[in-house]
């Protein structure tokens, strides 16, 4: 591996090496990244990986993408000779594929989340796809199991299909893949943190109620409320009750996040829109598109309602801030 200016992130990639060794070097690379495994030779004469390996706190986002798809083992012996024990959480990125592990098959699309044990064997089979990439993030046993009961069995799961639990994995998850490097590594290392808790209470049999006993999966909905407003800013007349069926809370806990954050569900969608609209106005390739069409496209259904917040945000009129 070749370590980046980042010191907490390890990049590697098979162009480094002649194609007739790229597939043992992606086998020995991986079960370092990873852990040890016994990749099998995809039938294919072409062979092509990268990945990148980013520190998370006590764990880490292991990131992997692979050409052509193949079938990938964790035997007996592997696990013997392992020297730690912890979990893969995988975040699928592209392509499908089949993991079975302790009598349990998980067919994996993309943005759905496994959880995989590895002190036990299992198999992990890519259905043929154009490439497979997916996100692991290597979760510590001790860190995991100091949040459940004591002996609790952890068991392979589809987490994300956990109806009050999965959208706040798999969106903490994707945070995390996009956003890792460009955040502080105390801020990704609390942000793990909220993951593991995440990954906690979906596997407990506990009351959901927990989710607002916990700062840090408060954070974590907050994210994923956030997010799930982001990608409706656009829909006129958006609603609690619409970003709160997306997230899988109730609105009255979503009117409950944005006050611990100090302000309010309605005032965070007009910052969001006037920011983007701000934005537009001053984009070159938006220079010539009527105002009116630009709120509009946010959002906005009343043009004096906009100007009349637009200058309260930004101290003047949207054509005076286009051509400052």
């Amino acid at each position: 591996m070749d370590k980046t200016n980042h010191s907490r992130t390890q990049n590697w990639t098979t162009n480094l090496v002649q194609p007739t060794e790229r597939f043992a070097y992606y086998r020995e690379v991986v079960c370092q990244a990873f852990m040890k495994m016994t990749p099998e030779a995809p039938a294919a004469p072409e062979f092509s990986a990268s990945g990148q390996s980013i520190a998370l706190g006590t764990g880490a986002l292991n990131r992997v993408v692979v050409y052509p798809p193949h079938r990938t083992l964790r035997t007996i012996a592997d696990v013997k000779a392992a020297d730690r024990r912890g979990f893969y959480l995988n975040y699928r990125l592209a392509g499908r594929s089949l993991v079975q592990q302790a009598g349990i098959d998980m067919v994996a699309s993309p943005g759905q989340v496994c959880l995989i044990d590895s002190d036990r064997p299992f198999s992990l089979t890519h259905h043929p796809a154009r490439s497979t990439s997916v996100t692991s993030f290597w979760m510590p046993a001790e860190a995991l199991y100091q949040r459940l009961e004591p002996s609790f069995d952890i068991k392979p799961a589809r987490l994300s299909d956990d109806p009050h639990v999965g959208p706040l994995i798999t969106e903490t998850a994707r945070t995390l893949n996009l956003h890792a490097l460009q955040m502080s590594p105390d801020d990704a290392g609390r942000l793990f943190e909220a993951l593991l808790d995440l990954v906690a209470l979906a596997l407990s049999c506990e009351s959901r109620s927990t989710i607002r006993e916990s700062s840090s999966v408060a954070d974590a909905t907050t994210l994923a409320v956030k997010r799930a407003i982001e990608v409706r800013l656009n829909k006129p007349g958006l609603r609690v009750s619409d970003i709160a069926a997306a997230v899988g809370i109730s609105e009255r806990y979503v009117h409950m996040l944005f006050a611990r954050a100090g302000t309010t569900f309605r005032d965070h969608v007009m910052q969001r829109r006037l920011d983007n609209v701000a934005a537009s106005l001053r984009a070159p390739e938006f220079a010539s598109a009527d105002i009116g069409a630009i709120a509009f496209e946010w959002g906005f259904a009343d043009l004096s309602h906009f100007t009349r917040n637009f200058k309260k945000r930004f101290g003047m009129r949207p054509r005076d801030w286009r051509t400052p």
